[in-house]
């Protein structure tokens, strides 16, 4: 999004005293482009994803997490206070009945949840509206150099942040990739341009790693002197699509959860989705030849998850993937013939028809979910039979896989003492 920008006086904004009362139209609209995005854990999205969700650990219900983003909005869009925040926060809780948030049992506990959500907030969408205006073309041709800053006015000053203090390097240099503040929670630290007579041959600092285990498990290096999570660019990745950005973390969360969150990001997520199963299933049926590869195609519904809950079935992530072997007449049902199974443009159509409100059923008998679908090519129904918590090998993680995928005449589906109706 441009704005004028004399590249003169950028660089001197009086917001970078670390008061941050001034709010400018970078940091706006940077705010303003997110997407609500409900979570459980505070890393439920990390890194860039911040860039394109507006998230609050724990806020999980869209009219919280709206009205809580509109806090947060005029916070940032009309330089409020934190007090004035804190007492929004606390209608919002009233009014929506939130409940179980971390910090909520005590006054201290209250006044640092909203000390993070409130700071935050703030100087990521500060940093990235920095970041929009260092990266003006006619900026870095006259101000090539960036220069870290660090605020001495923070009470416990860490030391990796102070000795980066006055480093100057090009603004295409990999250390701002990672190091780019703020670099952690509560870090108050900026970045300024400089000309490049300042550049005095220094090289980025290699003060080693150290290895962040997740609680699922997985292994993150983080440069020494970042908190996890803040090793990235607030607002690098604005032209990164959505779907790369986001999609992915869906298996890492609850099925609730990561239902709700792509309910969310349906508008904006279905046409990259399908396109690239439309892509990947041209691929698939060039080559004829399974992989072991299965690829996303949509997600379980929250109204088809309550209704696995009511039964003690709730899977423990929300997302459907197809096996490619699917594609090739590598079936697991042997009793598919060449005229039951699904033509090109039929596979094509299925991202979109599996959030077009299909008739769900849940087999008793097996376990499985039934998605019936209609067929581009005749008056019969698509049948997909999705397995729950299916262990790809390859992926090490139990997902919802579809095992058989084929035409049927639906009468075939009316036995009430076998399957019940979730959509």
């Amino acid at each position: 999004m441009p704005f004028n920008i004399n590249p003169e006086k950028i660089g001197f904004n009086p917001r970078e005293s670390g008061a941050f009362q001034l709010p400018f139209p970078e940091q706006i609209a940077f705010i303003r482009q997110k997407l609500n995005l409900p979570t459980e854990h505070y890393d439920d999205i990390i890194k860039s994803a911040h860039d394109r969700a507006f998230v609050v650990a724990g806020a999980a219900k869209a009219d919280l997490l709206n009205d809580l983003r509109q806090a947060v909005d005029r916070s940032i869009a009309e330089g409020m206070s934190i007090g004035w925040f804190r007492k929004e926060f606390d209608n919002i809780v009233k009014k929506n009945g939130w409940h179980g948030w971390t910090g909520e049992d005590t006054a201290d506990g209250r006044d640092w949840r909203t000390r993070v959500i409130y700071r935050t907030n703030l100087s990521a969408s500060y940093a990235a509206g920095r970041y929009a205006q260092l990266t003006n073309p006619a900026l870095l041709k006259s101000r090539p150099y960036w220069k870290y800053i660090h605020n001495d006015t923070v009470q416990h000053p860490r030391p990796l942040h102070q000795s980066w203090n006055g480093l100057v390097l090009r603004y295409d240099d990999p250390f701002w990739q990672s190091h780019f503040p703020p670099n952690g929670w509560g870090c108050r630290c900026r970045v300024t341009a400089v000309r490049a007579d300042e550049y005095n041959d220094s090289h980025a600092p290699d003060d080693g790693t150290y290895e962040h285990v997740d609680r699922h498990g997985e292994v993150h290096t983080i440069p020494k002197g970042i908190d996890y999570g803040w090793d990235y660019t607030p607002g690098a990745s604005l032209n990164t699509g959505v779907n790369e950005l986001i999609s992915p973390k869906l298996t890492n969360l609850s099925a609730p959860i990561g239902s709700a969150m792509m309910e969310q990001l349906q508008p904006v997520l279905q046409s990259d989705l399908t396109e690239q199963f439309s892509t990947w299933v041209d691929e698939i049926f060039s080559v004829n030849q399974s992989r072991n590869h299965s690829q996303l195609a949509g997600w379980i519904s929250p109204k088809v998850l309550t209704g696995l809950a009511e039964m003690g079935k709730e899977p423990l992530t929300a997302e459907i993937f197809i096996e490619d072997r699917l594609l090739t007449g590598k079936k697991a049902d042997r009793h598919v013939t060449a005229g039951d199974a699904l033509n090109v443009e039929e596979w094509k159509s299925v991202p979109a028809a599996l959030v077009s409100d299909p008739t769900v059923l849940y087999d008793a008998d097996t376990g499985k979910l039934l998605y019936v679908l209609p067929s581009l090519t005749d008056s019969r129904s698509v049948k997909i039979v999705i397995a729950l918590d299916y262990y790809v090998g390859k992926q090490k993680k139990s997902l919802n896989v579809a095992r058989s995928a084929f035409k049927i005449d639906a009468n075939a589906l009316l036995d009430r003492r076998r399957y019940k109706i979730l959509n």
